[in-house]
């Protein structure tokens, strides 16, 4: 796998290659990425695979015509047919007058921030063994697990690099090292599966795989005999495995693309208050050892933290270059991007403030609701807000909790559901998108 250094050379070279065949501008994306994993089953080694690729995408500009081609041969050869083939098909391709390169005035000037993604420790498979193999006996060892679908271990590299005809160019390296553990609960027709799974940046940052293991046994055991649950408003809690969903949906609800489409449900709603008071969700692209943490977005932008809901109040959009464009704004640093195509819009580290109330305060004064644990299913509409999930979890009676539940359905829009969410002190940061435990009052279960 090449440097982040030499990554960005090959960035460049081919960005001038495009000028050089006839693009009135270009930028260019390399990716890179290798990983090894060992999975194991009832002691046994199940699986060992390794995988590496590389790959650049060019995107090239030929008036208001515009074109993306990729490849994972990085000869002299094959990146100077890449660029004549790019321009080709620019001068080809409809005009769209919302294309282009990131304004050369806001691009990231200087050096990038240091995020320390990169970690230099590894593991020899050996190690990636035995780390599995200690994640599922932990798992196993829990009083009413009788199966297993097994432990996992992993370690992952990558170089991401970017150049830009406009005068950006930058490159970084990041790792990943997971844990993960997977078993079944249970006899015959009431078996429950459930699971546990971390991963970070740096090997030191995750918890053992003993804690591993037990986790994902004591999951699994606790579904256990789930009881019906008659239909009715409840009172819904959601735990913080699930609830980042929720901040998913305004993720997607607040982009550019999504607003300029005029295919959002908070369409208009910038600056309002969207959730109730107190509720602030923060994104920081630049948290060391972050999941989604980036020097840069993907049109070569600074990267910046900032809030998009303050104090219930939604600040604004997530904007690339074109939705900017479009809306007559300015990008925010927001850009992502694949192997191919133009640039989407992603957040990074994203985060609920947690709230000043207890798990077991939050809860308190519930006579019947439903703390849930997995969500199921994808009935969200993100033009009307309206949401209806399939989910399971525990059943809470008088402010405790009673037992588990499964096969309802849980429904509200999601405008409501975010002006009646009120959050637990609980939060804990390791996921791209970290939320304490949430209530949402008023909403609709469907049991029996």
């Amino acid at each position: 796998m090449l440097s982040p250094e030499q990554a960005q050379a090959h960035c460049q070279a081919l960005v001038e290659r495009a000028r050089a065949a006839g693009a009135d501008a270009a930028d260019t994306l390399f990716a890179a990425d290798s990983s090894q994993s060992v999975q194991v089953r009832l002691g046994a080694l199940e699986d060992v695979e390794r995988s590496e690729s590389e790959h650049v995408s060019l995107r090239v500009f030929v008036g208001q015509g515009t074109a993306s081609i990729g490849s994972s041969d990085l000869s002299d050869a094959a990146l100077a047919e890449l660029a004549a083939r790019a321009v080709a098909m620019a001068r080809a391709a409809p005009e769209d007058k919302y294309a282009g390169l990131a304004p050369e005035d806001l691009l990231l000037r200087g050096l990038p921030p240091q995020l320390d993604q990169a970690d230099p420790r590894e593991f020899a498979p050996g190690e990636l063994r035995a780390r599995a193999e200690q994640a599922e006996d932990a798992a196993r060892a829990v009083a009413g697990v009788t199966n297993s679908e097994g432990g996992s271990a992993s370690i992952g590299a990558a170089v991401v690099a970017l150049a830009t005809s406009a005068g950006f160019a930058g490159a970084y390296a990041s790792t990943s090292h997971s844990l993960s553990a997977s078993v079944i609960a249970g006899e015959g027709a009431g078996m429950q599966r459930d699971y546990a799974w971390r991963v970070a940046r740096h090997a030191a940052d995750l918890p053992g795989p003993d804690e591993i293991g037990a986790l994902a046994g004591e999951r699994a055991v606790a579904r256990l005999d789930p009881q019906p649950l008659s239909s009715g408003p409840r009172p819904v809690v959601f735990s913080p495995r699930v609830g980042g969903s929720l901040v998913g949906h305004l993720l997607g609800a607040i982009s550019g693309a999504a607003i300029a489409r005029k295919a959002s449900f908070l369409l208009g709603r910038a600056g309002e208050a969207v959730f109730a008071r107190g509720i602030t969700i923060r994104d920081d692209p630049h948290r060391l050892r972050g999941l989604r943490s980036r020097p840069f977005d993907g049109e070569g932008l600074p990267t910046a933290p900032r809030a998009l809901v303050e104090d219930g109040r939604l600040t604004g959009w997530l904007m690339d270059s074109a939705s900017a464009r479009q809306l007559g704004l300015a990008p925010t640093g927001h850009a992502v991007r694949g192997q191919g195509g133009s640039p989407g819009v992603g957040a990074s580290n994203v985060w609920i403030e947690p709230g000043a109330a207890s798990v077991a305060d939050l809860i308190g004064d519930i006579a019947d609701g439903v703390y849930v644990t997995e969500l199921i299913g994808q009935g969200v509409n993100g033009v009307t807000g309206d949401y209806s999930r399939g989910a399971s979890g525990l059943r809470i009676v008088n402010g405790q909790f009673a037992g588990p539940v499964a096969g309802i359905t849980i429904a509200g829009n999601l405008l409501e559901m975010f002006a009646h969410l009120s959050a637990a002190n609980d939060l804990e940061i390791y996921r791209g998108i970290d939320v304490p435990t949430l209530r949402v009052d008023g909403m609709t279960v469907a049991g029996e």
